[in-house]
Order: structure tokens, then sequence, then C-alpha cells
């Protein structure tokens, strides 16, 4: 499976950084337009974390998005999500043991090591980061830059999707390097409205 939503913004939440519930946040940006929302609260209780899956797949529903969620292949299983984000150094195979043919399974990748590995193992689409300096993800190294991400792209046949330091002036040139799309956190989570920041984006993507 080789499909990505669009238009091709990955919404990523964090509700540490979101000023309102993610359900609000992730509303106004699928008013704005955004159709692929990835939840990745990691550290909250399992059981949570399905039910707050389970109502973000029923919001985007009916406007045609895809929900995924990170690395709980369960969840995903159980929610019927559109398929799961694995950490760097994921299993993609076995993802897709689990979940079939018809989801979508993405891998995080610091690198182009991790990047050829995940397409090795079977992975429909990377994220690759940091693209530039990140507010929301510290620690991942140092930035890739644009000629890091024209670098990759040289070297990998699935889609790379651009990831850290994203928003509304950075999102275009990703996509001029290559990138078959780009993934926002921060820019929306701490955004007053997700849609109004999330039109922004969409627009210099059109």
């Amino acid at each position: 499976m080789n499909f990505l939503p669009r238009p091709p913004v990955l919404l990523i939440t964090d509700r540490i950084q979101a000023k309102v519930p993610v359900e609000t946040v992730a509303a106004g940006a699928l008013e704005a337009g955004c159709r692929w929302i990835l939840l990745r609260e990691k550290d909250m209780p399992a059981a949570e974390r399905l039910i707050l899956l389970r109502r973000l797949i029923d919001l985007g529903g009916s406007r045609g998005a895809s929900v995924m969620v990170s690395a709980d292949v369960t969840a995903a299983k159980e929610a019927g999500a559109a398929g799961v984000h694995l950490p760097a150094g994921g299993d993609p195979a076995a993802a897709r043991r689990v979940l079939g043919s018809g989801r979508l399974i993405g891998v995080s990748a610091h690198s182009l090591a991790e990047a050829r590995k995940a397409q090795e193992h079977g992975a429909d689409y990377v994220t690759l980061s940091p693209i530039f300096e990140s507010a929301s993800k510290p620690g991942y190294g140092p930035a890739l830059g644009l000629d890091g991400l024209r670098a990759a792209r040289r070297h990998l046949s699935l889609p790379v999707i651009a990831l850290g330091g994203i928003g509304a002036r950075t999102a275009r040139p990703c996509l001029d390097a290559g990138a078959a799309g780009v993934a926002v956190m921060g820019e929306i989570m701490r955004a007053p409205e997700s849609e109004l920041a999330m039109r922004a984006l969409l627009t210099v993507l059109d």
C-alpha cells in the first residue's frame, strides 16, 4: 500500500502543547481541510488513548480523514484506525502481519540509514526529522536541513514526510526539495485557533 492522504499534511497531536483539548484542535484542523491525523500521546494510558483514538476516528470519518495512532498496533487494530506510525527501528513487517495490507504503516527516521531500513522492511512512508530546529521534539540530533531532505529523496523510493520545525513558512520549501508531504505538531497544537493556523499552512501548499 503506497497511498498518502491528501492534502499532504500530517497533523501530529500533543495534548501537552495544546491550549484546548486535542479533539478541539483536530476539529479545527479538519474544518480547515486537514485530512490526516496522527494520535501521538504515547504517555497516555492505553485505555484512555484507545478512547481518544476512537473519538478522533469518528470526528474524521465524516470528512474522509485518515486517523492513525503512534506505536500502538493493538489500538490501531481495535479501533479500525487508518494505520500505525512506528518509532525509529520499529518493525513494519510485524505491524503488517497484525493490521493487514489495507492500513498505512509509517516509521520515524532521523537519518538516511534509518529511512532505508524502514523501506527495506516494508514501510509505506517515513517521517524524516528534524529538517529544521524544532521546539516540539528537541534532542533528535542536528537539523538535517533541505540538503539532507534532498539527499534522502535521491536514495529512497518510498514517500518521505518532512518533520521538525514545519510551519507555514517552511512547508513549501520541503515539498520543493522532494518531500511527499509535511508533518506538523507545535505550530498547530500551540495555535490559539487551529483552524486558522491549518488554513495558513494549507494555503502555502496549494
